[in-house]
């Protein structure tokens, strides 16, 4: 082997090396010709896909989603519906599973009728809502390869999320609608069947021709480009539709998005409103005169809300957001989100706040929803509990009450499982529930409580800036909390994500001592915290401690600005009793809390107080 030729080898080896350790994401580019037939809800469409391997490794083949394919009798989401012990209510009819049963021409199914890679026809394999892909040729790393595409589909009966005539009478919810190509990250692949919830997508741009009756009003995801052949409140003012036939082609463009949804419907009414900073925000609702009022009243609210997202976040990155009728609840999508509109106005605007928010946490900042599912949902409920004690003027003491008490009930029961848990693999549906929203939230906040709420805040707006078109994942985000605040984080997520350890410390003694009183703490629960501790005199004076947990290797800023404050030894975790003495005497003292902020999780607040007599 000549040196020149090993010079080569090793240079190839580094930097095949370092490009298993870079960040890389792959990319996809959709073109899509689609009709839709209103009268039997069934549409064929042509999709064209140019796919970056930016991967290191030789892909071999490729998966897509058919997500329609779940919602027929015998599909995997039937089967766990029945099975699980708490099946989702708007999924179940007297007690059984709606999917089992919907007749033939309600059911949902997708089905490619053609593939081809680069003008060779595939092999393909359709395995219930995954189509399985065998490459005529393997994709290199840094390679492109195109595929083509035709498939059709039909439009289940309303069941979850998707579906045609839902409950509040809207014609055509499309999400997860067509073929998908499913994400290869350095995870590997993720073709996860459609069983019960969440989604991940490959980051890319979307160009959708649409043709459906002239009747119905489109709106969805992606900016549209032939507004003057459309009209329905798209068009300029003052400019002439022009419109022929039966059917119009709405021509949509989406640039860097991971979804595509749109919905359809004859009584849709459109408003739109104009934001200070250009962003156009559109309004589809149903010509229903019980819920006008609602959605007119709601309009400012949004504009309201997506201000404070962008202030207290960062920029909305797109050009237009686009709030629907329809759906069974409310679930976000690329620059879009679906909500069910028959509400009362504090719902309306708290789904329509909560959606919103996944703008930010999810469609900008991607997280793998199947394996992060808390990152989405705790971290959206989270920013949506400041917002709507914002925008709807609450002033609330503790925003994130809710979330901390459905935490605490999920840990009492003995059932919890770690958030590191698939979304799918949950016991029973409400421990998701809990898990995903409650608890990811608390996560969020009890973090404000650990690093300060201005680090905390902080953290969330480099987090945004750093991660956005991205996909970050949990140690993503704690490396950026490490980086603003100074402190080691790693144990707070290992024990508060990883497993379902528990925070609990108790004052369990105090006594008079020559000089003063001694305060003895105890940690009980397995995993540590920092401890802030206050003391209320008689006179009415306030002190405040604070015992650093020796493994975070940094201190907070004094939270009680008001209130002298005084920082004490560190707390090592294996340490299960701390003893602290003050120079007070007893008799001056009315009382001793641990936490007063209520911002840590202690799982018993009984033992966090001590008042003399007891």
């Amino acid at each position: 082997m000549t040196r020149l030729f090993f010079l080569i080898l090793l240079a190839t080896a580094t930097a095949y090396g370092q490009g298993n350790t870079a960040y890389w994401q792959q990319h996809v580019d959709y073109r899509m010709e689609v009709d839709m037939d209103v009268e039997t809800y069934r549409y064929t469409g042509t999709q064209k896909l140019v796919y970056t391997n930016n991967s290191p490794d030789t892909l071999n083949r490729v998966f897509y989603h058919l997500y329609f394919n779940a919602f027929q009798p015998g599909s995997e989401m039937d089967m766990r519906l029945q099975a699980i012990e708490d099946p989702d209510g708007r999924m179940t009819e007297d007690g059984k599973s709606r999917i089992a049963g919907l007749s033939p021409d309600e059911i949902g199914y997708l089905h490619a009728t053609s593939l081809t890679q680069d003008g060779t026809a595939l092999s393909y394999q359709e395995e219930g809502t995954v189509l399985v892909v065998e490459l005529a040729e393997p994709l290199l790393p840094g390679s492109k390869t195109t595929f083509d595409m035709e498939f059709e589909g039909q439009v289940p009966v309303q069941i979850r999320r998707s579906g045609r005539n839902n409950r509040e009478g809207v014609a055509l919810s499309m999400s997860q609608w067509y073929p998908k190509l499913a994400e290869y990250d350095f995870e590997g692949w993720h073709a996860d069947p459609y069983i019960a919830r969440e989604f991940h997508g490959v980051w890319g741009d979307f160009d959708l021709k649409l043709t459906i009756d002239k009747d119905y009003t489109v709106g969805g995801t992606g900016y549209l480009q032939n507004p003057q052949e459309i009209g329905h409140g798209y068009e300029k003012p003052g400019t002439s539709v022009r419109t022929r036939g039966k059917t119009l082609t709405w021509h949509f463009k989406a640039p860097n998005v991971h979804d595509f949804m749109w919905a359809a419907d004859p009584d849709y009414l459109h408003d739109t409103l104009r934001l200070d900073n250009g962003t156009l925000l559109h309004f589809l609702y149903k010509d229903n005169p019980e819920i006008l009022e609602n959605w007119k009243n709601l309009q400012p609210k949004a504009a309201a809300t997506m201000e404070f997202f962008n202030r207290n976040i960062g920029p909305y990155p797109y050009d237009q957001y686009s709030i629907i009728q329809g759906g069974d609840g409310g679930m976000e999508y690329a620059m879009s989100t679906l909500i069910t509109g028959e509400r009362s106005f504090g719902s309306l605007v708290g789904v329509t706040v909560h959606e919103m928010a996944h703008s930010w946490f999810q469609h900008v900042l991607a997280t793998n929803e199947s394996r992060h599912e808390w990152m989405d949902e705790g971290f959206t409920s989270f920013i949506s509990a400041l917002c709507m004690d914002a925008v709807m003027e609450r002033q609330r003491e503790n925003p994130f009450a809710g979330s901390y008490n459905g935490y605490r009930s999920l840990a009492a029961s003995g059932r919890e499982q770690p958030l590191t848990t698939h979304a799918d693999r949950y016991d029973f549906n409400g421990g998701y529930g809990i898990s995903a929203y409650s608890k990811g939230a608390v996560f969020l906040a009890q973090l404000g409580y650990v690093i300060g709420q201005d680090k905390l805040m902080e953290t969330i707006r480099r987090y945004y800036r750093e991660f956005q078109f991205r996909h970050p994942t949990p140690n993503d985000f704690i490396r950026v909390a490490e980086k603003v605040s100074g402190a080691e984080l790693e144990w707070y997520l290992n024990d508060f994500t990883r497993t379902a350890n528990t925070i609990d410390y108790g004052v369990k003694s105090v006594e008079a001592v020559e000089g003063g009183t001694r305060v003895s703490l105890e940690r009980i629960g397995l995993m540590p915290m920092p401890i802030d501790l206050l003391v209320a005199l008689n006179d009415g004076t306030r002190k405040t401690y604070y015992l650093p947990l020796r493994m975070m290797r940094a201190e907070k800023e004094n939270p009680y600005a008001g209130f002298e404050r005084e920082v004490k030894a560190d707390w090592p975790w294996a340490q299960p009793v701390y003893d602290l003495v003050l120079v007070i005497p007893i008799d001056e003292i009315q009382a001793i809390a641990i936490d007063p902020s209520g911002l840590m999780a202690d799982i018993d607040l009984e033992n966090n107080i001590w008042q003399p007599g007891q």
